[in-house]
């Protein structure tokens, strides 16, 4: 029996994050980071000083081993895999655990044959249940296809093992996410995320999968998929069903999403729903989603519009024009919609075409709101012939969000695929259009410059044939300052590297904020943080033992009043609030950067509170709040907060609500 048919007739367990008991030294049972030795290795970890944190492999102190190890799942070193392999025989668990972990946070494929060595192919009745499942999951984002057909048609398990099942689902999803996926997987996943017969844990797991994966093909899946939906209690479950069912395309498959939709109370699902509708006649579900512009939960009536915008039709341009102009409608809405009217109102509609221009200009210019401003750009870059306004108009802006919106506009136009024909041939546009970019990265806009950085080379745009000032890039590129502006040095050098002609090497920002320890050791059981808004408050309870880095300065900013008047400035509907940036963009932070902290955590609920971020250890200020499951984030984004209290007010955040304050509550007594 080859090494991979092994894996048919072994038990795998569900990892619980934890850490080690101890062997020798200290209790081991929680991470006690007043011990000046654990902060010492987690300083280690900080730096990224590998060769002092292998050396606490072969410590006496369990909890010691644990920390070193699962450093490297955020490190993210292929040079210490070798080293990583030697740990999985470690005589702790939990250390065993960690060190398969960070295997699969490497991502190499040198990894599967050391974690297939080490998973225990003689355990019959769950005793390394654990450390099995955590192979398995890693094996999921480092393994080979061959590997992948293996876990597929693992067909042994009871409907009471739990954990096997929970195991399965994880690896074959995070094949999945890698564009690895086979017959046989999607099948297995299938027939978790439909059938009420299996944990309601594999099940989600498996529904994202269904939902969240590109290179899937479901035969048949409608007859399994609608009924599914229907009988279906958990709105987890629901929302990625929904997807999954739109991917069908099926006559089927469009009534039964219709029908779930008139039933629907989670809004969550029924975003899902109506981007799930996307995918049929648009004549069958167009009243549905007319109807669900007014509906009263604002991410449902944004998502509507939103597919107005994606899939609508030009003989309905005039009545998208109508709806974004109804009294009452919120700006949110109204902007889409006239978003929607701008990008399909026929060409030859001159007179009509100067009339809709000029009510979304008035609406730009009116606006009070910098992002009521950006929406219209946005509305104004559905029709190219508009770059000149949005250049003249914005560009000079006071407002930051309104300059970084009108490069955004800007590369909307310049990514049309009509573009030459709609031009006419457009050559002179395209170098208009590039002459705008140049200019916004000479302004030394941080915003304006990333943005116009990305769209220069996207090959789709074509914009190596009339841009070729590399100086212009060298020149932006020296006069960035790091870490703070870190996100725009990274695509200004992918651009420049680009024009170029050589290949891109990742960034890696340097180590320049060092932990406060003291508030950490400070910080008394029991504390959470508020969030005040005008809409209410979003309690926090902080992870400060899985993420104490992130903590600490989450509490450092917290006491200096960094986020006292800053916005949400990101809103995506069923999915994110994101706020904590000192422009309002998504461009700004502090002048200085933290580390990233991975541990074996999943994004599995709502509410939970991660760090934003532009690559590793690029975090600085910014947090978003999760509206629901996003496990595709696991592993990539820290995890350092979860909402405990006041998640409805979370739910009701829109773009541009300020965080009027944000305190360090301690427990009384």
């Amino acid at each position: 029996m080859s090494k991979y048919l092994t894996l048919l007739i072994v038990c795998i367990g569900l990892f619980t994050q934890c850490v080690p008991p101890s062997e020798e030294e200290g209790d081991g049972r929680t991470l006690d980071f007043t011990n000046p030795t654990y902060q010492a290795v987690y300083d280690l970890k900080d730096r990224s000083q590998t060769d002092s944190l292998l050396q606490y492999f072969k410590s006496k102190d369990a909890t010691l081993r644990y920390m070193a190890v699962l450093a490297f799942a955020s490190i993210k070193d292929n040079a210490a895999i070798d080293s990583l392999a030697y740990m999985l025989g470690d005589p702790e668990e939990e250390v065993r655990i960690a060190a398969a972990y960070a295997l699969g946070q490497i991502g190499d494929s040198r990894a599967e044959p050391l974690l297939l060595e080490a998973f225990n192919r003689e355990d019959t009745v769950g005793i390394s249940k654990n450390i099995n499942a955590a192979i398995m999951e890693a094996i999921g984002k480092c393994g080979t296809k061959k590997m992948l057909q293996a876990l597929a048609t693992i067909s042994t398990y009871r409907l009471t093992d739990t954990t096997l099942l929970e195991g399965q689902a994880w690896g074959i999803y995070r094949f999945g996410l890698r564009d690895t996926v086979s017959a046989e997987g999607t099948a297995r996943m299938m027939d978790f995320a439909t059938s009420a017969k299996y944990p309601n844990s594999a099940r989600f797991i498996a529904a994202n999968y269904l939902s969240r994966v590109k290179k899937v093909e479901f035969e048949n899946g409608d007859s399994l998929l609608a009924p599914a939906l229907a009988r279906e209690e958990d709105y987890r479950i629901r929302m990625c069903q929904a997807i999954a069912l739109g991917k069908t395309k099926t006559e089927r498959a469009a009534d039964g999403l219709l029908l779930q939709y008139n039933v629907e109370r989670d809004y969550r699902v029924k975003c899902n729903i109506l981007r799930a509708l996307g995918n049929f006649d648009y004549e069958k579900v167009k009243t549905t989603i007319y109807n669900s512009l007014s509906d009263p939960n604002l991410p449902v009536a944004i998502t509507a519009a939103e597919f107005f915008v994606d899939h609508g039709m030009a003989t309905d341009a005039n009545t998208y024009w109508e709806i974004a102009k109804q009294p009452g409608r919120k700006w949110q809405v109204a902007m889409t919609m006239y978003a929607a009217a701008s990008k399909y109102l026929p060409y030859g509609f001159e007179e009509t075409r100067k009339y809709l221009n000029w009510e979304i200009k008035r609406r730009f210019e009116n606006a009070n709101s910098p992002y009521e401003k950006a929406a219209a750009l946005k509305a104004l870059g559905q029709y190219g012939w508009n770059y000149r306004y949005i250049r003249d108009a914005a560009y000079p802006s006071e407002f930051v969000v309104v300059r970084t919106a009108a490069v955004d506009a800007l590369a909307n136009i310049a990514r049309m695929p009509n573009f030459s024909s709609f031009f006419g041939g457009g050559i002179t546009a395209r170098r208009e259009i590039a002459e705008c970019f140049q200019d916004a990265i000479n302004t030394g806009d941080v915003g304006m410059m990333a943005v116009a950085a990305e769209v220069l080379r996207d090959s789709t745009a074509k914009f190596k044939t009339v841009f070729d000032s590399v100086s212009v890039l060298e020149n932006a590129l020296k006069k960035l300052r790091l870490p703070q502006e870190i996100e725009t040095y990274i695509e200004v050098k992918k651009t420049l590297d680009y024009f170029k002609g050589e290949s891109s090497v990742a960034t890696k920002p340097k180590f320049t904020h060092k932990i406060d320890w003291k508030i950490i050791s400070d910080l008394k059981p029991g504390s959470t943080v508020v969030i005040k808004t005008k809409k209410g408050n979003i309690t926090l309870d902080l992870l400060h033992e899985q993420a104490p880095g992130t903590v600490s300065n989450f509490l450092e900013l917290i006491k200096d009043k960094y986020y006292n008047g800053k916005n949400f400035h990101r809103v995506v509907p069923n999915f994110v609030a994101q706020g904590g940036c000192t422009r309002g963009d998504g461009y700004g932070g502090p002048n200085y950067a933290i580390r990233s902290e991975l541990p074996y955590l999943h994004y599995d609920n709502e509410g939970y509170v991660g760090m934003a971020s532009a690559g590793n250890n690029t975090e600085s200020a910014q947090f978003f709040i999760t509206h629901s499951p996003t496990p595709h984030l696991d592993g990539k984004f820290t995890i350092f907060a979860k909402v405990v209290d006041g998640m409805d007010v979370a739910h009701k955040i829109e773009i541009g609500d300020v965080i009027e304050e944000m305190t360090l509550v301690e427990p009384k007594g």
